[in-house]
């Protein structure tokens, strides 16, 4: 059976970055399992593995553009200090590096990752981590099928490797 939308796909790769660097894994004993073609990987990662079926090989680059884009000066703001203060924020929240869990106007959720902070403000990059970075995939196939029609209606892979309901 060969990959299409709306087949639930089991499968390892190795991510890597142009540099060489390893950012992501999935094995054999831990595959990355999603449903094909309904928007759970990046359009590219998904029209690279169409037609592939059980035991093929890929090894594929997505350029930045066509991953997590690039960075936006835009998505680099400073909020003020005390929005990182009460009784529900831990105290060593503000390290230069953490990703925080915050929300937009609408709230929706987002991460953002801290840069540095003074006494009145906190600068927080709302770019995805993986901006600018050229995504190398390798990996096999290990599975495919029909996804069942509750997989569907719901949006994510149940049983083996999915959502236990």
């Amino acid at each position: 059976m060969q990959i299409e939308k709306n087949r639930v796909v089991s499968l390892t790769y190795s991510l890597t970055l142009q540099n060489g660097e390893v950012v992501d894994t999935a094995t054999e004993d831990s595959p990355f399992v999603f449903i094909h073609g309904i928007g759970q990987t990046l359009p590219h990662f998904d029209s690279n593995l169409n037609n592939l079926k059980a035991g093929d090989a890929f090894e594929f680059l997505i350029t930045a553009e066509n991953a997590y884009g690039v960075s936006n000066e835009e998505f680099v703001v400073n909020i003020p200090r005390d929005v990182f203060s009460g009784p529900n924020v831990p105290e060593d929240i503000l390290q230069v590096g953490r990703m925080v869990p915050m929300q937009d106007q609408n709230g929706h959720p987002m991460n953002g990752m801290i840069l540095g902070f003074n006494d009145q403000t906190v600068e927080i990059d709302f770019n995805h981590p993986l901006a600018d970075e050229d995504l190398n995939f390798k990996g096999i196939i290990i599975s495919v099928r029909d996804a069942s029609e509750d997989e569907l209606a719901h949006g994510h892979v149940h049983g083996e490797g999915g959502h236990q309901h």
